[in-house]
């Protein structure tokens, strides 16, 4: 929309407060204010829903892979010959034996429910997710029938344990007596705490060599699954079905989407209505425009008229207005960007303080799975985010612009 030089002069001085229009001008900075917390709300909600699932998704399948072959029972006798058809099967990258099993963990009368988890020690130091969180020891001290394990921070807290200190597993599938099945009981030396940053996973796991996890467990030369990677997570039920049906029969197949289908539909569908309902935010500051824009017209109604007089054409007159409405809402978008942004840099800082401040948790890991505040801003859904806020304040200029241009000089100056 190209503007000659009259017509920026004239929506320039509509833009300003002039005598006895000052609350014209009020009017029409609460809706800057309105479309710039609108934009900036939206920002930081959908950005911060990005990095739930952005997190959520790395720490998730950084432990757990990006799909699992798992038999019949929680054992997979045959595991050798399933590993070399998976590692055989076309944009799998990597596929390791794995055992998980819930039990108990003791130290000094305290016990914790656990998830003990053998891997391999090759799984076990180069693991990204967990290599990267050592928060004490070293994974490099886990060696085959070593009797040393990693454990969670927040078991670690919770049992009072340090490293050095030695954790007893306590396995109810023990020895058969005369007198009933004894529990097992296995002492492992702490060598390495870790903190993934989410708090099932924190509270919970025990990592063990896959060789003292069969010594533990009895299993023998048995696994509970073999944990595969792919080229790509978004297409792995596609890559998979060839070796779900060599396998069918033996064992089943299972992705991240359906390990963590509830988690993430909900995710899913809490962002959608989080979008919805701040959305109406940014359509009331567009009424707002709207009104201010209409109690403009009527103020400057014999302004118009002299312009019209003057030779102003109609043309003239709806861009001066939709000017000054799309320029409400532009600069209502780029201070929302500003202040989304500000608050995204300073995310963890302002829960602190608010924390601080009112003596409450309101990031309770045990609710929120992560331990801090994450965000990952998605430049398409900014980018979609401000085109609607335009898009809501050029339709809003519509009706007041059309109004100025059909004001009538005659009507208007016939008693003057």
């Amino acid at each position: 929309m190209i503007l000659s030089r009259y017509e920026r002069m004239i929506a320039r001085r509509y833009l300003l407060p002039g005598k006895g229009e000052g609350f014209i001008f009020l009017v029409a900075g609460i809706s800057l204010v309105a479309v710039m917390l609108g934009v900036a709300a939206l920002i930081i909600v959908m950005s911060v829903m990005n990095g739930f699932r952005a997190e959520l998704f790395d720490k998730i399948v950084g432990l757990n892979g990006h799909a699992v072959v798992q038999g019949y029972g929680g054992r997979l006798p045959d595991w050798k010959a399933v590993l070399r058809e998976a590692k055989a099967t076309p944009g799998v990258t990597s596929a390791t034996p794995l055992i998980e099993q819930p039990l108990l963990g003791s130290f000094q009368g305290r016990v914790e429910a656990v998830l003990v988890r053998g891997m391999t020690v090759n799984d076990i130091r180069n693991n990204a997710t967990l290599k990267a969180k050592v928060v004490a020891g070293n994974l490099g001290a886990l060696t085959p029938n070593g009797g040393k394990v990693a454990i969670g921070s927040r078991l670690a807290e919770n049992l009072g344990i340090q490293l050095g200190d030695s954790l007893t597993i306590i396995n109810p599938a023990g020895r058969s007596t005369p007198f009933g099945t004894v529990p097992r009981q296995v002492s492992y030396q702490v060598a390495a705490i870790f903190e993934v940053g989410i708090y099932d996973y924190d509270k919970a796991f025990v990592v063990m060599p896959v060789e003292d996890a069969q010594t533990l467990l009895l299993l023998g030369d048995v696994v509970s699954m073999i944990e595969v990677e792919t080229v790509n997570a978004d297409q792995v039920s596609a890559i998979l079905e060839p070796l779900a049906g060599k396998v069918a029969g033996r064992a089943i197949v299972t992705d991240w989407r359906q390990m963590n289908a509830s988690l993430f539909e909900a995710l899913a569908v809490e962002r959608v209505a989080m979008f919805v309902v701040l959305s109406i935010i940014v359509l009331v500051a567009v009424f707002n425009i709207l009104s201010s824009l209409i109690m403009l017209v009527r103020a400057k109604t014999r302004d118009i008229a002299i312009l019209r007089t003057m030779g102003a054409s109609r043309a003239g007159l709806v861009k001066i207005f939709m000017t000054v409405g799309v320029t409400i809402g532009s600069l209502g978008m780029a201070a929302g960007m500003v202040l989304g942004f500000t608050f995204l840099f300073f995310r963890q800082s302002v829960v602190n303080a608010i924390q601080f401040l009112t003596g409450q948790n309101l990031w309770d890991p045990s609710i929120r799975f992560l331990t801090e505040l994450p965000a990952k801003p998605d430049p398409v859904e900014i980018a979609i985010i401000c085109l609607m806020a335009l898009v809501f304040s050029f339709l809003a200029t519509l009706y007041p612009a059309f109004k100025a241009a059909n004001t009538d000089p005659v009507q208007v100056l016939r008693y003057e």
